[in-house]
């Protein structure tokens, strides 16, 4: 059913507890990965201080390594579960994130998107990028917990329905 899952990796707990769900389905459902972190591009920052000026290409140059890093890792992580993911990286230059999340599934033709998300005791708190991912993805989308404690359904305002 899950042919070609997507893994947004950034490099956070939720990101990895998602890359951990990612396996679990794709070894279940005889299905690929594809790896993906997006390098968000910081905005060009306007310094009239008597400061060095921060070299923006340095900056570059450092979050595509630290990308490149979480990719290997998730990468040794899936192929140590017997899987074979591609990895792909690329810079969020004329959209946001989820803009690249999106287009990327477009593109790869995604069954499947495994995201990470923070839970805390109130409830869940998704990004703004995930959350547009969740709202104008055209197919399923998997969110996952990360290591804060998933939150407890004890309020008796929130009523879910019963599981078969």
């Amino acid at each position: 059913m899950y042919e070609k899952i997507l893994v947004p990796m950034d490099g956070s707990d939720a990101a990895t507890a998602g890359l951990t769900e990612a396996i679990k389905v794709a070894k279940q459902q005889g299905g690929m990965l594809r790896l993906l972190h997006v390098v968000e591009l910081p905005e060009p920052v306007l310094d009239y201080s008597y400061s060095e000026n921060i070299n923006l290409k340095n900056v570059i140059e450092s979050s595509c390594q630290i990308g490149k890093r979480l990719l290997n890792e998730a990468e040794t992580a899936a192929r140590d579960q017997g899987l074979m993911p591609e990895c792909v990286m690329c810079e969020a230059d004329a959209g946001t994130v989820a803009d690249m999340i999106l287009a990327q599934a477009r593109q790869w033709e995604a069954n499947l998107i495994v995201m990470g998300s923070h839970a805390r005791d109130e409830g869940v708190r998704v990004s703004k990028d995930t959350a547009k991912v969740l709202a104008e993805s055209l197919v399923p989308v998997l969110m996952v917990h990360g290591t804060a404690a998933p939150a407890t359904y004890t309020d008796k305002r929130i009523r879910l329905p019963a599981l078969l």
